[in-house]
């Protein structure tokens, strides 16, 4: 029991460094698509890592598969170059005992993985998409870009000349033709955009307004130093309508609805709930198959680098054949039973394996002699 606490704590602290530097990686990666977002469209620096955010429980249902077999070979093979492993050998545990630690360890994991897959993927990445489709549509109308004249609702135009560092506005140009009586010209040297709960506006100083009447051609001017145009009632509410797959729930994957989708698209969202249903297993898999490539056949002084790369290689094909076989499913929906034979076979092999072999230690040449 204390081996199994000792090799457990082991994998896991190991896991957990490689989950933080993948998902880093990945986060600054996937994070670039969106800075569009922060320098077109003035969005808020925490704003922006709150929609990042959103997006890691879909990088950790990715990640943690791979980090159970990094952290599994990364662990094993230190025991192994560490003589512990040999030890252990010799007191006579199989190789299934000594995988014992890791395959609780990739349990836990396929257990958080499906907890990802099932429930908080769709629901982050749902909110995730709203917020996104909010900031690229309802609150498009509200961003004021340099040099270009925005129209926001019917008749309304702002031109906005320049934008300053602190975030405040010059130059300004309003002009509001929404009463058919009669059009509004604004202009200011300043100003700036601000969001109230009543909704945007936008505050300028040191101006005029020129107010132009249809019917009878006359301009009154009115020069102000503080004036504020509501942008509020201006605005037009879009909502969306179609739900990505990532959004949706595994029942609602495996029986779809016309509701939800066309029913063209029938057969690749089930393989896409069948996918949500195999892919956590495969932390199951890539650490049997990294067990089986480590624990089975003879102990060499020189070191497992060899066996570290064919189970990188073997892993990398279980990898690609769990992932790959949905696009297979989608079609020919016949297939879907091979997205589970993709996943489960190479796990029963590798087990079998460790049941059949037991780890040795090459003889030396003095002891062949």
């Amino acid at each position: 029991m204390r081996i199994i606490r000792y090799l457990a704590g082991q994998i896991v602290t190991s896991m957990i460094f490689i989950v933080v530097s993948m998902t880093c990686v990945i986060w600054l990666s996937q994070s670039l698509r969106f800075v569009d977002l922060i320098v077109n469209r003035g969005l808020p620096i925490p704003s922006f890592i709150y929609l990042t955010l959103m997006l890691m429980p879909t990088w950790l249902s990715i990640v943690l598969p791979i980090a159970a077999f990094a952290g599994t070979v990364f662990v094993y093979n230190k025991l192994t170059n560490d003589r512990e492993m040999v030890v252990l050998s010799a007191a006579g545990l199989s190789p299934l005992r000594l995988a014992a630690p890791a395959m609780v360890v990739a349990v836990a994991t396929t257990a958080l993985t499906y907890l990802m897959t099932l429930y908080l993927v769709p629901m982050s990445y749902r909110g995730f998409k709203e917020l996104q489709f909010q900031i690229r549509h309802n609150f498009d109308h509200l961003v004021l870009r340099e040099g270009e004249f925005r129209a926001i609702g019917d008749g309304l135009t702002v031109y906005v000349r320049a934008r300053e560092e602190q975030g405040q506005l010059a130059g300004i140009v309003v002009h509001d033709q929404s009463d058919p009586k009669k059009t509004m010209t604004l202009v200011a040297e300043r100003g700036a955009l601000v969001t109230t709960p009543e909704g945007p506006r936008v505050v300028m100083a040191n101006g005029s307004r020129q107010e132009r009447d249809v019917e009878t051609g006359r301009v009154n001017v009115l020069y102000f130093e503080r004036y504020t145009v509501d942008l509020g009632g201006m605005r037009e509410e879009v909502q969306r309508t179609i739900r990505d797959q990532n959004e949706l729930f595994v029942h609602d994957l495996l029986f779809p609805t016309e509701a939800i989708t066309d029913p063209r698209n029938f057969d690749e969202y089930i393989a896409e709930g069948h996918q949500r249903l195999t892919s956590p297993l495969l932390a199951l898999t890539l650490t049997a198959i990294g067990l089986a490539v480590l624990l089975s056949g003879e102990f060499s002084r020189r070191g497992q680098t060899a066996r570290i790369v064919v189970a990188v290689i073997v892993a990398a094909a279980a990898e690609a054949m769990g992932l790959g076989s949905k696009y297979i499913a989608v079609r020919y929906p016949w297939a879907i039973p091979l997205m589970w034979l993709a996943v489960l076979g190479p796990f029963v092999v590798a087990m079998l394996t460790m049941t059949r072999r037991r780890l040795r230690r090459r003889p030396s040449a003095a002891a062949t002699a």
